[in-house]
């Protein structure tokens, strides 16, 4: 980018994050609300190598100022050198350049922060609570291939009515894994009181559950509060991202 960073910048710089330019090589529109770039990464997978969920952050202008994402990358191929990134398209800076990018267009992306741990025990039964934006990662979980956490059976909550979510790409096997479609209402209430009502009888009719929560900030700070208070659920059973803040 060609002004600085701001203060997240001097704090990751201090963290001795890495940084990384990366190009656009081609473009693919899945929905309407849905892209997928291809990227050449700048040497970024032979520096950091590969992980399930990894993610980088991205650098926008915004109106004169530094705004940065956290992103999954798609199909990571250190061989190549090369990845995809898929965006829900929404108002706001990333998703502005996301819809306007096109081949040779580049961008910088900083590693740091990134990493996964795989629960021990496996999980007996994967519970997630997702939307498009967190799609990317939870692909990486649960596949292809069995994903980063097994063969484990899983139940999702996806915030997104079917009619809505049409032709996402879901890497999910329907043999093994439920899609529970929530439409988005009253600013993510919705998906709060339908995962209250179905999830404690999962979590208790298996020996080693593990829940995984990446929807907005405020949703996602909701569920983890009634999880780890009411439902005490263990740290290390539990993983919660806020993946984006509603406006």
């Amino acid at each position: 980018m060609a002004q600085g960073r701001g203060w997240e910048g001097a704090v990751l710089k201090l963290m001795r994050a890495k940084d990384f330019t990366l190009t656009v090589t081609g473009v693919e529109e899945v929905t309407g609300d849905y892209r997928r770039l291809h990227l050449t990464d700048g040497g970024l997978l032979a520096a950091t190598g590969v992980h399930p969920t990894i993610w980088v952050r991205l650098w926008f202008d915004n109106a004169g100022k530094p705004h940065q994402r956290a992103y999954t990358l798609v199909d990571p191929d250190p061989a190549a050198g090369a990845f995809s990134l898929e965006f829900a398209l929404h108002e706001g800076a990333a998703s502005d350049w996301a819809r306007a990018a096109q081949p040779g267009d580049t961008i910088e992306a900083t590693v740091q922060g990134t990493g996964f741990e795989r629960p021990a025990p496996a999980p007996s039964h994967v519970l997630v609570i997702g939307d498009p934006a967190s799609l990317p990662a939870i692909n990486s979980l649960l596949g292809p291939d069995e994903g980063a956490l097994g063969s484990a059976p899983a139940t999702v909550w996806f915030e997104g009515s079917p009619d809505g979510t049409a032709g996402l790409p879901f890497r999910t096997d329907p043999a093994r894994h439920e899609i529970r479609h929530v439409p988005r209402r009253d600013a993510g209430a919705h998906l709060v009181a339908r995962v209250k009502a179905e999830l404690p009888a999962l979590l208790t009719a298996t020996p080693d559950p593990y829940v995984w929560i990446a929807c907005d900030t405020l949703t996602t700070r909701t569920l983890t509060s009634y999880l780890r208070k009411e439902l005490a659920v263990p740290k290390d059973r539990l993983h919660a991202l806020g993946y984006w803040r509603a406006s």
